[in-house]
């Protein structure tokens, strides 16, 4: 009897194939680049043969590599196409959707209810998971996925760009109006650190936003509690246990409601976006459509209120309350006018 594929195995080895790199692999697979390095290696041990060659800047195929790819790429490719004929051919109103646990818990469930009562018919699954559903292989529909801007593309997924990612400083309003009368204020107050995006190519630091509010760097590496998921770091500055540089999309509604305060109104951008994933070859159904129309409504309907459309006059007013609390306990600040604001 032949012994079983190594499945994970070819899978981290045709990622790192099609990416030329290890650690955007790893990205799209959600492993850490060690695990699959350790994959791959495990693959050539077993086959007794080199698939890449390691550079300094990515892999590159060996000849054997080069060899294997081919019919892998095409073996991956009918998987996805056998899944997607089934679900074409199988009607239903059951929909699974898989996305990060943090956007889950932050934005996506305060509004779940207006889908619910529009689309009452609708069997929905939400599968929150830090690790990336397999849309052929797994029973996902769609997806959303926190990703790079300039991450390489996958033939087989279709993704539509929702919202562009961006870091934003918040605390509890108490905190948030000591770190308003600048930087040396801010260098004696507690820090919280969301280690879930530390380190990646873009993304910015402490250092990077003291630097574009033109105030004093704070010395972010030593001090300050840390936490490996952007939910619990966001709880942490709700009970006042420091300021953190919190994803915007995610502390949206805390800032709106006023439990977190900016003491800077200044975001930055991480070179990152939301996106909503679906295969290529998979037929869309009404029930995914329904989906996608209304989370493009509800994304369109927080930019709005940003902005200052229909919805906003009730959400500015509280806002601009707590700006003025922020702004008369630390005056002018330098450096603001060449900051992305944020509306």
């Amino acid at each position: 009897m032949a012994s079983p594929l190594p499945l994970n195995a070819l899978r981290a080895f045709e990622a790192a194939a099609r990416h030329a790199n290890i650690a955007r692999a790893a990205e799209e697979l959600s492993v850490t680049p060690g695990a699959l390095s350790h994959q791959i290696r495990a693959l050539e041990s077993r086959l007794g043969v080199p698939l890449f060659e390691r550079q300094a800047r990515g892999v590159a195929l060996t000849a054997e590599g080069r060899l294997l790819m081919p019919g892998l790429s095409a073996g991956f490719a009918q998987l996805r196409g056998a899944v997607d004929t089934l679900q074409a051919a199988t009607p239903r109103n059951r929909l699974v959707i898989a996305t990060p646990p943090a956007f889950t818990s932050k934005w996506l469930v305060p509004r779940l209810h207006r889908f619910t009562q529009l689309h009452a018919e609708v069997e929905l699954r939400i599968a929150a998971s830090a690790a990336y559903a397999d849309l052929a292989a797994d029973d996902v529909d769609l997806a959303v996925r926190n990703l790079a801007l300039d991450r390489a593309g996958d033939a087989g997924l279709l993704h539509e760009r929702l919202i562009d990612d961006a870091l934003i400083v918040v605390g509890s309003p108490a905190l948030a109006v000591r770190a308003g009368r600048g930087g040396k204020a801010l260098a004696a107050l507690p820090l919280i650190h969301d280690d879930q995006l530390a380190g990646r190519p873009g993304v910015p630091t402490w250092a990077d936003w003291c630097r574009a509010a033109g105030w004093p760097a704070v010395d972010d590496g030593r001090r300050g509690l840390r936490f490996s998921s952007a939910e619990y770091a966001i709880e942490a500055a709700l009970q006042g246990a420091g300021l953190l540089l919190a994803h915007a999309l995610l502390v949206h509604d805390d800032l709106a409601a006023g439990r977190l305060v900016a003491p800077l109104d200044l975001r930055l951008p991480t070179g990152r976006a939301y996106f909503l994933v679906q295969p290529r070859r998979r037929r869309e159904s009404p029930v995914a459509l329904a989906w996608r129309d209304w989370l493009r409504a509800e994304m369109a309907a927080m930019d709005g209120a940003a902005a200052g459309g229909a919805a906003a006059p009730a959400r500015a007013a509280a806002q601009a309350k707590r700006r003025a609390v922020v702004a008369k306990s630390r005056g002018p600040v330098p450096g603001v006018r060449a900051a992305q604001r944020v509306k």
